[in-house]
């Protein structure tokens, strides 16, 4: 009997403390404005073979506009056109966790996997190119990761890995796969990281950073500068940046973390789901609410997210297990921007 009560006990204070971690800090969050996108039923077409089952960690569209889904499915490589079509899927048995996604010049995806602590460099066709890392081994090296998140490639062609649940650093890597740099420590300052987990350059070439745990943006310049930081928006969980320049983030609003629940990062479990678009200055240009939740159209913890050259949306999310797609609302004006990209 005392065994079951303190179990029951247990629980309750579990639930209260989440309760109030998602509740932590709402007088400071930012208040976003209802979704202007439509959801669009029937991405990807159906039926999908292999089948579709498993939370989407990543999404891209190359240079041909095929949308790339990676997912912790049995073939974590999906290709599909914008009608949803599958053109391609492999990866069977290559990756333990995969976790983000990215292109070099020629059309190549750099994918991480933060269940070997590796970083690879397929063709589309999925053949492998490159691997930075040790298999199966982490560390703090200019040969090993510690779970890294996330990969971009800069204006010279370098790549840039984010290490980010294990060593909470920033790894450069020239084309060939030559360690260049490594930057960042553990911490709140600038400069400093707590889970980065996503990074993207602007036109420009500067280096923008996720620092998801610490509820910030980080910028930097391509040698690893310190540039500046856009704090208390968001907790950032993607980003992404338009060709004029306009940088988009998905997650939720911020939240603090109740220390006593040490096995949770802040802003688990989100308190919502937003999307933010800024300016390059860091103002915010939009801030909108997505409906939270397992139904068609919603997104629960959101993980992903790209635009196609026409403003078409694309989230995906972990719990939900799925990607999908979005378009704005009413008729288009021509006039009108279209999540960042100018009209014609």
């Amino acid at each position: 009997m005392n065994c079951f009560l303190a179990r029951i006990l247990l629980m309750a204070a579990l639930l209260t403390s989440l309760a109030g971690l998602a509740g932590a800090h709402e007088e400071d969050a930012p208040t976003p404005s209802a979704s202007p996108f439509q959801f669009v039923a029937g991405w990807p077409a159906g039926p999908t073979l292999p089948e579709f089952h498993g939370a989407v960690s990543a999404l891209e569209i190359d240079r041909s506009g095929q949308v790339w889904v990676l997912s912790r499915s049995t073939v974590p490589v999906r290709i599909y056109d914008a009608r949803g079509q599958l053109i391609r899927s492999w990866g069977a048995g290559i990756f333990q966790k995969p976790h983000g996604l990215g292109f070099d010049a020629e059309g190549r995806a750099w994918i991480t996997d933060i269940g070997n602590h590796t970083v690879r460099l397929f063709t589309p066709e999925g053949e492998l190119v490159r691997t930075l890392g040790t298999l199966g081994v982490a560390g703090v090296d200019e040969t090993h990761f510690d779970q890294p998140t996330d990969a971009a490639v800069g204006p010279d062609g370098s790549v840039y890995i984010a290490d980010g649940y294990g060593n909470n650093r920033v790894v450069r890597f020239d084309s060939a796969g030559k360690f260049l740099q490594a930057f960042g420590t553990e911490g709140t300052g600038p400069g400093q990281f707590r889970l980065p987990h996503a990074v993207v350059f602007d036109p420009a070439g500067r280096l923008y950073v996720a620092d998801r745990s610490n509820g910030r943006i980080q910028i930097f310049d391509a040698a690893g500068a310190f540039l500046a930081e856009w704090t208390d928006i968001l907790m950032p969980w993607d980003l992404w940046v338009s060709p004029q320049g306009r940088i988009f983030a998905c997650g939720s609003s911020p939240m603090r973390k109740i220390q006593f629940i040490k096995a949770l990062p802040p802003g688990i479990p989100p308190r919502d789901q937003i999307v933010v678009e800024f300016e390059p200055t860091g103002s915010v240009r939009n801030r909108w609410t997505l409906s939270q939740g397992n139904k068609p159209g919603s997104v629960d913890w959101v993980h992903a997210l790209t635009f196609a050259t026409d403003g078409t949306l694309y989230l995906g999310d972990i719990q939900g297990q799925r990607a999908q797609k979005f378009v704005r609302r009413g008729p288009v004006d021509a006039n009108v921007e279209q999540a960042g990209f100018e009209k014609p």
